[in-house]
């Protein structure tokens, strides 16, 4: 089954590169440079963290519980 996480949104502007990226989770995000390249890596990075962050949240309630020896 296929989920959609993110969308993204690319726009050029006066001289400068508009990034918007969507997603149920954090809502809008906007990112602006005048690079193209450098406007794709921080959104790369933004939805990297974002996603090891909900990874490892998930983790922590996939994990079994631990008895106590007793």
């Amino acid at each position: 089954m296929e989920e959609t996480l993110y969308d993204i949104e690319i726009y050029k502007g006066d001289g400068i590169y508009i990034g918007r990226i969507f997603s149920d989770i954090e809502g809008v995000k906007e990112f602006r440079s005048e690079h193209l390249d450098q406007l794709l890596k921080e959104i790369t990075i933004d939805i990297q963290m974002s996603l090891e962050e909900f990874t490892s949240r998930s983790d922590e309630f996939t994990e079994p519980l631990e008895e106590e020896e007793g």
